[in-house]
């Protein structure tokens, strides 16, 4: 997903994100978009990752210039966060929503209870990932994360088991999803112009992984958290909901 040709072959299929639309100044502003998700803690609550994200940001600031103003909207930094797994979202989540009044109550249960057969991923080591380079999806760009051993890999795998192997969250209108692509969303593609020069973008995100090549910076993840969202641009929780501590 980091090299150049596949660069090139998915850039002739990016598109629009939904998930921003123009607003009357011209800018993009984030949309409706609510549900909930499994992640670890974003930016705005996650200190010890401090020296990472800002690393990111800078990243993020130079990567978004160099593709041409407008091509992509930048996420807020503070929302900077690795999802664990997706739960529900949107439409499926609203339609849940309203035929049940206390579904929110049961998601979070289901997600306590997935979260207490998880007791035996805790570790005196943490979970740690590095960034490989830039990942580009059909609607947004970001970085693309890989695990720093076997033990961090397989603690996410174990998790995301228990939580999509849960009949109770099935039951909720969460489906299961076995594929984890692990990445840092940096913005979501606005306007796609007709003259986008694609190989020169292409050529371009490939010349800017070389920065991650020397870079020993690690994201490490000790917890994970339900989060809820209402659009893409801020990941919130109240403070019983469930947790797990992966030290």
């Amino acid at each position: 997903m980091t090299l150049l040709e596949s660069y090139l072959g998915v850039l002739q299929h990016i598109q629009t994100s939904p998930k921003y639309k123009p607003s009357e100044d011209g800018t993009r502003q984030a949309v409706p978009f609510p549900g909930y998700t499994i992640v670890a803690p974003p930016w705005a609550d996650d200190r010890q990752n401090e020296a990472f994200y800002q690393d990111l940001q800078q990243y993020q600031q130079e990567l978004l210039t160099q593709m041409g103003e407008g091509l992509a909207v930048a996420v807020p930094p503070p929302s900077f966060h690795v999802t664990l797994a997706d739960l529900i979202w949107n439409d499926a989540f609203r339609d849940a929503a309203a035929k049940s009044a206390d579904y929110e109550a049961k998601l979070r249960s289901a997600i306590a209870e997935s979260f207490a057969q998880c007791d035996t991923l805790k570790s005196p080591e943490p979970i740690r990932w590095e960034v490989l380079g830039a990942i580009v999806m059909t609607r947004a760009i970001g970085v693309c994360l890989v695990p720093k051993d076997e033990q961090s890999y397989d603690r996410v795998v174990q998790l995301r088991r228990a939580i999509y192997q849960n009949k109770n969250l099935m039951g909720l209108g969460v489906e299961q999803q076995y594929h984890l692509t692990a990445h840092v969303t940096l913005g979501y593609f606005g306007e796609i112009p007709k003259d986008l020069d694609r190989h020169r973008l292409a050529v371009m995100l490939s010349e800017f992984n070389n920065r991650w090549l020397e870079c020993d910076r690690e994201l490490v993840i000790t917890r994970a958290e339900l989060r809820q969202f209402a659009d893409m641009t801020a990941y919130t929780r109240e403070p019983d909901w469930p947790t797990l501590d992966f030290v």
